[in-house]
């Protein structure tokens, strides 16, 4: 190998940052705004699934040069108001916590931020006493939850946020297909289940007659089998919204993504749901993906599956992938260890197709926050970086704050917390409950 090769080798190699991939996207007229298509397909069991489309998003509202798209679904459980109440209510409480006025590539870069911050705030009001859902859950009992996949979709970058087990897959032209989720089930997630035990938690199966354990692990109080929701008021604040967030950049052959619920994911590995729609259009192929996994398992649970194509404007579909090239599943590494991704330190996927730019699932939101949140010097308020109200510096305090004289403890430092979400936050790590009692 040459000496100009590998020089040539070694540039692929290096990290490339956000801002340079925009820019090379903006003058490059090959990397023109890609044409989004989607299908939809469904079949019900309880009926506690729920889904989002909205195509004609703006960044600047009334300037279509700022569109971008967002597609999520909500698998409800133990009712539907959750998965409602976030359907109505989530896209505007992520769009709130992202500053006014900012440029394309500033808006992607706080984006993984924002989503964290609508999340929690989403579930602060559904499960808020004064709120028309926390009425509704004094009156009837329900103990609703819902879990979350949301993906927002500008230009060639994607951003996914979830928690639960609706997994999002992305198949691109060279045969990889990336789960961009991470599922936060109990039984098979080690870090979660160190996380639940040490806030409180306790994990463990049903016990039937007899002292013998049947069915997956279960957190308890309440016995649900995930480790991260929106709702559920009937177990331990342990179970947290915060969302695991992954973004990526595709290159200019594009690629689809395969949003589901966990009644696809039951019955089909990513593979093989990738697999069973390759060269047909997105309507066709979220109806084939379902009818697989009717096929394959039948029906025991709500299945529910978008189909997003990214493509360039001048394909009409995404070609098929070569039949001689293998397809291999390519899992996207959870929590701590992509740290560093958080953080600026951009990595690039394996096989040189997608531009990872930013990965972190911590579940503690002084890690998921950042600092960026300085004192208006006009108004002299702190803003809260979850509910977005402003308030004295008296009436917050920052998600840094800790015990007197501890030295972890940088009260000075931001974000700022208004005194709700400060509650929420540390019942979250198992320090005190947050959940207001419903009075009539």
């Amino acid at each position: 190998m040459s000496q100009t090769e590998i020089s040539q080798m070694k540039q692929i190699q290096q990290p490339v940052p956000l801002g340079t991939l925009i820019g090379r996207e903006l003058r490059n007229e090959k990397l023109e705004k890609p044409t989004v298509k989607y299908g939809q397909a469904a079949l019900a069991k309880k009926g506690e699934d729920y889904f989002l489309v909205k195509l004609d998003c703006q960044r600047v509202p009334g300037n279509p040069s700022t569109s971008f798209s967002v597609f999520a679904i909500f698998d409800g459980h133990n009712g539907i108001s959750a998965a409602i109440f976030a359907k109505e209510n989530l896209l505007n409480n992520v769009l709130s916590a992202i500053p006014e006025g900012v440029g394309r590539e500033e808006w992607l870069q706080v984006l993984p931020r924002a989503l964290v911050a609508g999340f929690v705030k989403t579930d602060i009001d559904f499960l808020s006493a004064s709120s028309y859902f926390g009425r509704l859950i004094q009156l009837t009992g329900e103990n609703s939850g819902t879990t979350v996949t949301f993906v927002v979709i500008d230009g060639w970058t994607v951003t996914v946020a979830s928690v639960g087990d609706s997994r999002c897959i992305l198949d691109t032209q060279g045969g990889v297909v990336s789960l961009l989720t991470v599922d936060h089930r109990l039984e098979e997630n080690v870090e979660e289940r160190e996380r639940v035990t040490a806030s409180g938690g306790e994990v463990g199966r049903l016990n039937v007659f007899g002292g013998s354990e049947v069915g997956p692990l279960r957190c308890w109080p309440g016995g649900l089998c995930l480790s991260r929701s929106i709702g559920d008021t009937d177990v331990g604040e342990f179970i947290v919204p915060i969302p695991h967030v992954k973004q990526v950049k595709l290159s200019n052959a594009g690629g689809r993504l395969i949003i589901a619920s966990d009644g696809i994911w039951d019955a089909l590995s990513s593979d093989t749901a990738a697999q069973s729609c390759r060269g047909l259009p997105a309507d066709l192929a979220a109806k084939l993906v379902v009818k697989e996994a009717l096929r394959s398992r039948g029906l025991k649970d709500d299945t529910t599956c978008l189909v997003v194509d990214i493509i360039p404007s001048e394909h009409p579909i995404l070609p098929p992938t070569p039949k001689k090239k293998q397809n291999m599943i390519r899992s996207l590494i959870f929590g701590k260890r992509c740290q560093n991704s958080a953080k600026g330190t951009n990595r690039l996927s394996a096989v040189g197709v997608v531009e990872e730019l930013f990965e972190e699932g911590s579940a503690l939101l002084a890690e998921r926050l950042g600092k960026e949140f300085p004192l208006d010097s006009n108004s002299e308020l702190f803003r809260c970086a979850i509910c977005q109200v402003d308030q004295p510096p008296s009436e917050g305090l920052s998600v840094n704050s800790g015990p007197f004289f501890s030295p972890a403890s940088k009260p000075w430092e931001g974000p700022f917390l208004c005194a709700t979400c400060r509650r929420k936050k540390d019942a979250m790590e198992g320090k005190k409950a947050s959940r207001p009692t419903l009075t009539a």
